[in-house]
């Protein structure tokens, strides 16, 4: 479904939530697509794939468009979006077939939380200040028991890597949102897959050199699975997504719908992975579920006495 066609079938601010919780399915089936790629090719070799094969589709979107991504520059910060998209990309892949998806997303929606709250408190990335709360700490409490609930297994770098793809997914999303505020979600999502492309090749060239795939795909012949080559593509739209949703809904209620998204439908990724239904991935996504919820209404209590005292 096109981003134009969910508009009009949609509409108003629905429009949006819509948008975000798709946002979240793309991303859990992105995160086991990428996975899928990283064992097939090796982890860098896989990562310039991806943005390769991003970065040629919208460049032809771009072009049709008639858009001219390079007649301005602006400030330097915002082009480093893609650069963290793309260790949010290789962290995720390593953590994949370590712990489950459905831990690998629950543990990235931590880190999202982690590095939101630093991001609120010191006003980072350009972003408004919004100082810590101690009511946050009940729902935090909450996300951190389902994520831990969610992990099988103690491999501690996998349970690191996936929450390190949470933070630096947060940094990338707002540089790229920042950067589609300045130009358009088309260019902005140019920028990112041009800028994650350049920093796939330097990752691969620096650590990739005990990887035989990349260029040489005669070594390792191309997976029946097909479908693991589509990040490109899914990612193009996750990007287009989310340039779209995070300026029109709050950072709370996107963080929420997204988690939604992912969570559920990595539990049906993993059944079909796994062949089995575990009750330890539902409880784990209930409690992270109740945690963002637990702080959504009580920050919106948070809020609206404020506003009472203001007045």
């Amino acid at each position: 479904m096109s981003i134009a066609l969910a508009i009009i079938i949609v509409g108003g601010v629905e429009m949006y939530y819509f948008l975000s919780l798709l946002t979240g399915i793309l991303i859990a089936v992105l995160v086991a697509f990428n996975g899928g790629l990283a064992e097939q090719y090796g982890l860098y070799s896989a990562t310039v794939i991806i943005y390769m094969s991003g970065l040629l589709i919208i460049t032809i979107f771009v072009c049709l468009k008639k858009e001219k991504p390079f007649s301005r520059k602006y400030p330097y910060a915002l082009y480093l979006g893609g650069a963290f998209s793309v260790s949010t990309i290789i962290f995720a892949s390593f953590a994949f077939g370590r712990v489950s998806v459905s831990a690998i997303l629950a543990l990235g929606l931590l880190g999202q939380s982690v590095a939101g709250l630093i991001v609120d408190q010191f006003g980072f990335l350009g972003m408004p200040k919004y100082p810590f709360a101690k009511h946050k700490i009940v729902g935090l409490l909450l996300v951190l028991a389902g994520a831990m609930t969610m992990v099988d297994g103690l491999d501690i770098w996998a349970v690191i890597m996936a929450f390190a793809a949470g933070v630096t997914f947060i940094v990338s999303r707002t540089l790229n949102a920042k950067l589609a505020n300045e130009t358009n979600i088309y260019i902005g999502t140019f920028y990112n897959f041009f800028i994650g492309f350049i920093v796939s090749i330097l990752a691969f060239l620096i650590l990739g050199g005990g990887e035989v795939a990349y260029p040489d795909f005669g070594i390792s012949p191309f997976s029946p699975h097909w479908y693991i080559y589509t990040g490109g593509i899914i990612g193009i739209f996750v990007i287009l997504l989310n340039n779209i949703t995070v300026i029109k809904i709050s950072a709370i209620y996107l963080t929420l719908l997204l988690f939604v998204g992912q969570v559920f439908s990595a539990i049906v990724i993993d059944l079909i992975i796994q062949q089995e239904l575990s009750g330890r991935y539902l409880i784990g996504a209930v409690l992270v579920t109740t945690g963002l919820c637990v702080n959504l209404l009580l920050e919106h209590k948070h809020r609206r006495a404020l506003t009472s005292n203001d007045s």
